[in-house]
């Protein structure tokens, strides 16, 4: 597959709960490098689509392609050794260990075995797990917060070092779960530039997120959903002037 390919294949999924529908026969792609965006109105089923994306919900219809590799029966906590991380809207780290342990944490994923899983813990100083970990905090700018325990830091700066963990399993294909909630302008412009960095990596970026400021300046591509159905696809601009996504965020069709 060519460097700007597809990474991405969402086809025809549909996923209902009971009686309700959440995700209705919803097809989208999203490139190889990408840095894209799923926005819509609370309830619209953003945060369905990344818990079928990883697994953690089954899709009813439709197909999830990654790499040009069908992944949709794969189990959740294998799609992480396909090349999928997510981050959470609320966090998810370790209170009461450090920045530095909470990262080492995340090359979890990519080991095998029980042996290879308990190498991240190495008590050893020097062992090659957490020199990565520091280097992963110190690409992100937070190498100063290595060896502080998570509980007693900014909520901003925890949000970075979730962040800084997820790249840590070597994604493919990281879903940020609104990373700029609760977030204060600064603190949204030191994420946008790690995200930047993450990016310039080579990793694909697809984010739910509200922030449409952070969307206009950061992400190339968005995708609207209201009702579990796409109403629109484009460009931060174009979707922004779209007569149907106006109507979906304000309720009133617009002129």
């Amino acid at each position: 597959m060519t460097e700007s390919g597809t990474l991405l294949s969402i086809e025809g999924l549909s996923k209902h709960f009971g009686g309700l529908t959440v995700i209705e026969d919803l097809s989208f792609t999203v490139r190889r490098g990408a840095r894209m965006a799923l926005i819509g109105p609370n309830g619209a089923g953003k945060t369905t689509v990344f818990n079928l994306i990883t697994g953690a919900y089954t899709a009813d219809r439709g197909r999830i392609l990654l790499d040009g590799g069908d992944i949709t029966a794969v189990p959740s906590h294998r799609r992480v050794r396909h090349g999928v991380a997510r981050s959470f809207q609320n966090i998810r780290l370790m209170a009461q260990l450090s920045a530095l342990e909470n990262v080492i944490l995340g090359q979890q994923g990519g080991a095998h075995g029980l042996l290879g899983a308990l190498q991240p813990v190495n008590l050893l100083p020097r062992n090659r797990w957490r020199a990565a970990a520091r280097d992963a905090l110190a690409a992100a700018g937070l190498a100063d917060y290595a060896d502080l325990t998570v509980a007693g830091l900014p909520y901003g700066i925890q949000k970075r070092i979730e962040l800084a963990r997820a790249v840590m399993a070597a994604p493919k294909l990281m879903l940020l779960d609104e990373p700029a909630a609760g977030l204060n302008p600064t603190e949204t412009r030191a994420l946008e530039r790690q995200l930047a960095v993450i990016a310039e990596t080579g990793v694909t970026l697809l984010l739910v997120e509200h922030d449409m400021q952070l969307i206009g300046s950061f992400c190339d591509r968005v995708v609207v959903l209201n009702f579990g159905r796409k109403i629109a696809e484009g460009t931060p601009t174009s979707v922004r002037q779209d007569a149907a996504v106006r109507e979906a965020y304000l309720g009133t069709q617009a002129e």
